[in-house]
């Protein structure tokens, strides 16, 4: 039987994460960057996210798709 070989889980996570303070701050101030969105998006995305909180057992899942939903509304 051929099984496929063993992959560390989170090998290569910390080149994502930025090590140093330069790196960290180019990455908060790009975060802060204003892009256009259409707000046709900005609604798809709160009325799935309402779609998917009902769905969910899971209240702490719940509330951050909730949280997640009113500042979608709030950005519109």
């Amino acid at each position: 039987m051929n099984t496929p070989p063993q992959r560390s889980v989170g090998r290569g996570v910390s080149t994502l994460i930025p090590q140093n303070a330069t790196d960290q701050a180019v990455a908060a101030l790009t975060g802060l960057e204003t892009v256009p969105v259409h707000v046709g998006l900005l609604q798809a995305a709160a009325l799935l996210l309402e779609d998917a909180a009902r769905g969910t057992e899971d209240e702490a899942r719940k509330a951050v798709m909730i949280r997640t939903v009113e500042m979608l509304r709030s950005s519109m």
